[in-house]
């Protein structure tokens, strides 16, 4: 399921400010993007996602504006930027080379210049005032696509539904057809005196019973009252829904094979149509 929301928190020396973006996906797939200087806040964040945020493919990015820029500006350690650069120009003598820029090497030298990468307490506080703000919108954004895809899977398994309940009155003539159709071609086939009626019933029992579909009806109508009862529940049922619309496929498939109708043949067409849509809707619920 798609998601946003976006959050910020300040504290007049310092403003942070998350966005969170997602796509759907069968597991929780976090992408956090935070300053260097938050760094070390990471791992609660990530766990803090994982208790909030159902699964997807989740981008956070964090970022951050300091009021007064220099809060945060990196310092330089003087002394041991001067003990470089004297050892430096001792080599560069040595080697009787005077073309190198030795301020620059001895800048770059390690720990010459150093950043401070933890926050104190209250502005990892703030940090997480910003984020809880964005979970929050994100959620929001998430239930109100869920109350419309819904409202959407509801309608196409009632439809579902009003199109087994065609099934059932088309169902009353079926039978009676077959019998006559296979009486007709054992007529032609053999003459009317030559069949054995009795056998004939038997053998035509057998085949109508194959043709029953009455066990597919009940099924079906199970699966879909099943489905609109856990897509009512509280509980995150993405993939409830679609084991059972698998099941619902099942039934409608075996009720298209055993119709042996060309009219309720065309229904199930229907049904399949629906049961197709209702699938790519799934792909985006939790």
């Amino acid at each position: 399921m798609t998601g946003y929301g976006i959050g910020s928190s300040e504290n007049g020396s310092v403003k942070y400010t998350v966005e969170i973006k997602s796509l759907n996906s069968k597991f929780l797939e976090l992408n956090l993007r935070l300053p260097k200087t938050v760094s070390d806040k990471e791992l609660a964040l990530r766990g803090e996602c994982s208790k909030l945020i159902e699964r997807g493919k989740v981008n956070i990015n964090i970022s951050t504006e300091y009021v007064d820029q220099t809060a945060k500006a990196a310092s330089i350690n003087a002394d041991l930027l001067k003990q470089y650069y004297q050892q430096l120009q001792d080599i560069a003598s040595q080697l009787g080379d005077s073309k190198a820029n030795m301020f620059e090497l001895a800048l770059n030298m390690p720990d010459v210049i150093s950043n401070d990468d933890e926050v104190d307490e209250e502005e990892g506080n703030v940090l997480l005032a910003a984020f809880y703000a964005a979970v929050e919108k994100f959620n929001t954004f998430r239930k109100d696509e869920g109350n419309v895809l819904k409202q959407d899977l509801q309608q196409r398994v009632q439809l579902i539904l009003s199109h087994l309940t065609e099934v059932e009155s088309v169902e009353g003539s079926r039978i009676p057809l077959i019998r006559e159709r296979i009486s007709q071609y054992m007529d032609d086939a053999v003459g009317k005196e030559n069949v054995d009626m009795n056998r004939f019933e038997q053998e035509l029992v057998f085949y109508i019973e194959k043709l029953d579909i009455t066990e597919e009806k009940v099924r079906l109508r199970s699966h879909c009252n099943y489905f609109i009862e856990a897509l009512n529940s509280n509980d995150s049922n993405g993939k409830k829904l679609g084991f059972i619309s698998q099941e619902m496929g099942r039934e409608i498939n075996t009720l298209g094979s055993k119709a042996n109708n060309a009219q309720i043949q065309q229904i199930v067409v229907k049904m399949k149509d629906e049961l197709e849509k209702i699938k790519e809707q799934l792909l985006n619920v939790l």
